[in-house]
């Protein structure tokens, strides 16, 4: 039998952790000195607590989350550091790098602390430090996704928007700011650097197909391979930008159509999916007796690792299924 006080120490230590991973994440940095003589010198517009009411007006200024220069540590920690950033900017998280990594720092240890809170083998109590240090990482692609259909949500009209700012006599970069202005949430953010980046004497194709690397979506690719062609031949592009908008717009009402008649499968895949570790959760909870055969023994581990393999091919199996291109 476990001892229950010692059990509790150890869920409490747990607990400790955890909340002091999220406090971290809610916590800000204070402002650097000279990103506060920065924003004096540009004028930039100031609450009343002397920060920034615009976040986004100021975009360019915002440090990279990783430093990709040879002397970082982290591009000589972490393997493929660029995606990792590109992902950390994709998903546009204020917080620094530091502190995101000592959050996952902070859940993997809270991961090996339950798993010997639960005594498990000595050999799987190091799994809980990759499964609980793996949740920021899988926030960081939910946010990212999220972001994602924001932008797609409000492109159409964006495009639409620059279209008629053409056919009113202004230019390409005119449009772009008026779109940073009039709209709000990614899609302002998005466009705004591209104002910025090409106000800055970068080559509005370069900040274009940028944009499209930051939203890897086919959309947002028409809409770049658009105007670099209509720049590099001439024509109406407010035309052409009035054509993508429609475009984008039955693309999305018919990816909204796919995913209401595949909502059932996908529905169906998550609760055959979540319902064996749910069940082994309780039970591991209500009588962990009764279920300690599966962590101590040789054929309860070899049961265990071919539920997880069969999970796994059965996630492929219906995602294959209910995962319909447009």
């Amino acid at each position: 039998m476990r001892d229950p006080t010692v059990l509790s120490m150890i869920i409490g230590i747990a607990v400790i952790v955890v909340i002091g991973g999220l406090s971290l994440v809610m916590s800000k940095s204070p402002e650097d000195l000279a990103e506060a003589r920065l924003a004096g010198l540009s004028g930039q517009r100031r609450g009343p607590v002397g920060k920034p009411v615009d976040p986004a007006s100021g975009i360019l200024a915002r440090p990279a989350a990783i430093d990709l220069g040879g002397s970082s540590f982290w591009t000589r920690v972490v393997p493929n550091v660029e995606n990792l950033n590109l992902l950390y900017e994709q998903a546009d998280v204020n917080l620094t790098f530091k502190t995101f990594m000592s959050v996952v720092g902070g859940l993997a240890a809270a991961g090996i602390i339950f798993g010997i809170g639960f005594q498990l083998p000595i050999y799987l109590v190091p799994l809980g430090a990759p499964v609980f240090g793996s949740l920021p990482f899988l926030l960081l692609l939910h946010r990212r996704k999220k972001r994602i259909k924001q932008f797609i949500e409000s492109m159409p009209e964006a495009v639409e928007l620059m279209s008629r700012s053409l056919r009113a006599g202004h230019g390409l970069a005119s449009g772009l700011h008026l779109v940073a202005e009039e709209m709000k949430g990614p899609v302002a953010d998005e466009f705004n650097r591209v104002f910025e980046e090409q106000n800055l004497g970068i080559p509005i194709e370069l900040s274009l197909r940028n944009l499209a690397d930051r939203i890897p979506v086919m959309d947002v690719r028409f809409f770049v391979i658009a105007v670099v062609v209509q720049r590099s031949t001439g024509g109406d592009l407010a035309e052409v930008l009035d054509k993508i908008g429609r475009l984008i717009r039955q693309r999305y009402e018919l990816h909204g159509h796919v995913a209401a008649l595949t909502a059932e499968g996908r529905l169906s895949g998550i609760v055959l999916l979540a319902l064996p570790p749910a069940l082994l959760a309780y039970l591991c909870l209500a009588n962990y007796e009764y279920v300690s055969m599966l962590f101590k023994t040789p054929i309860g581990i070899k049961m265990l690792a071919l539920t997880a393999v069969g999970q796994f091919l059965g996630a492929l199996m219906i995602k294959k299924i209910v995962a319909i291109k447009v």
